[in-house]
């Protein structure tokens, strides 16, 4: 995704500038042309030799802005040259002159002789953030549909407070750049509800023993990523799955479940505010007949284990939903993957279907990466070759909308 992909950056005054040498050292090595422009108030922070030995290409500064034009202007050449603009982390003085147009420095001169999608990253003080003019540039800003937002996080800030003003973090960072470069920063997703489940259910038939599968939920995490950065508000019902994949969507409403009986609850609950469905978690197909409430010794296991059946929960979602919603479902397969999917597409009335092999190198459960073939109830197909999660959401989202 990021390979010869002209990303620039703009760094303001914050200590949270450190965290961009991380995102600056990971596009770099990935093959994307970096360039950074450090406000004087970042130079007081990290050292322009820095972000240059990082991204291996000239850091810029106001220093470099008033020299004498040699060939173009350097504002001019910056702006003209970048796809997408990052400018993080976004301080409220930063934010301020974007709010209103104003333009004193190269970063901010930069600004206004680009054209290209800027991705902001705020980071400050809590009290900062939450000042009434603050916020107010910070919405006219986002008015503006150029501008997309990685809104701050909380936590523990440099000033020892608590609360809302984190920078997003690198990770966070890097997949709402590698959004912008899909997408151009289109918010087709405005408006819309997206419930998405994730994650493998585990059926337990003691309290520290259960029936399950391998599913870390990142598919379903890129889904609500992408969800996100398109515009859409989203409900992410997850069985139990790593902390740090859920700091990925901090905007999303979470709701957390174990078992397949539990998730079938939590879908049906959300169903009715739901435009689209989309169903990428593994569920388990059977649980134990009996479970016991304390945990068994070894000597006391069963040498079979009886099992029942779980409720369908796309089945079920399928005879729930109304004409205005979507449900798209997953197929998890190994061998050929078609005949099984378009049978399950069928079967239980989808809108469309992502079939992905899981038995294929960089595929599948617990990879970062992913493909497939999209299916849909007009018998369109869709062949996706091996890319990012973040990706293949993207594209089942266009494929879906298309």
């Amino acid at each position: 995704m990021f390979h010869s992909r002209r990303i620039l950056i703009g760094i303001s005054g914050g200590i949270a500038a450190y965290k961009v040498c991380e995102v600056v050292s990971t596009l770099a090595k990935a093959g994307a042309e970096v360039r950074v422009i450090l406000t004087e108030g970042a130079t007081q922070f990290i050292a322009p030799l820095t972000f240059a030995t990082l991204s291996r290409q000239p850091a810029y500064t106001d220093r470099e802005f008033w020299q004498p034009v040699h060939h173009r202007p350097l504002h001019i050449e910056l702006g003209e040259w970048a796809e997408v603009f990052l400018i993080a982390p976004l301080t409220a003085n930063t934010l301020a002159k974007l709010a209103y147009g104003l333009a004193d420095n190269l970063l901010t001169n930069t600004v206004l002789a680009s054209a290209c999608p800027i991705l902001l990253a705020p980071a400050m003080n809590t009290e900062m953030w939450q000042q009434q003019t603050v916020q107010r540039n910070w919405q006219q800003l986002l008015s503006d549909p150029r501008y997309q937002a990685l809104h701050p996080n909380s936590g523990i800030l440099a000033c020892d407070r608590v609360g809302t003003g984190r920078m997003a973090e690198p990770v966070e960072i890097l997949s709402g750049l590698e959004s912008l470069l899909q997408t151009g920063g289109t918010q087709d997703l405005q408006g819309k509800q997206i419930l998405i489940s994730t994650g493998g259910t585990r059926e337990h038939f003691d309290p520290v023993r259960f029936i399950g599968n391998p599913s870390t939920g990142k598919m379903g995490i890129a889904l609500a990523q992408a969800a996100l950065h398109r515009g859409a508000t989203v409900t992410l019902v997850h069985a139990p799955i790593e902390t740090g994949l859920l700091a990925l969507v901090p905007q999303a409403r979470l709701v957390p479940v174990i078992s397949a009986d539990e998730m079938h609850k939590a879908m049906l609950t959300y169903l009715p505010e739901a435009d689209w469905i989309i169903m990428a978690a593994a569920v388990a197909d059977v649980r134990p007949a009996d479970y016991h409430a304390e945990k068994l010794p070894k000597r006391s296991l069963p040498s079979s284990l009886s099992l029942a059946s779980v409720p369908d929960i796309v089945a079920d979602l399928s005879q729930h939903k109304q004409p205005h919603q979507k449900l798209i479902g997953f197929a998890a397969q190994t061998g050929d993957i078609l005949p099984p999917a378009q049978e399950k597409l069928q079967r239980k009335n989808l809108d469309a279907i992502v079939a992905n092999p899981i038995d294929l190198p960089n595929s599948g459960f617990g990879s970062d990466q992913n493909q497939a073939i999209f299916l849909d109830a007009h018998s369109r197909k869709q062949v996706i070759p091996p890319c990012s999660k973040l990706a293949l959401a993207h594209q089942l989202f266009d494929f879906v909308q298309s």
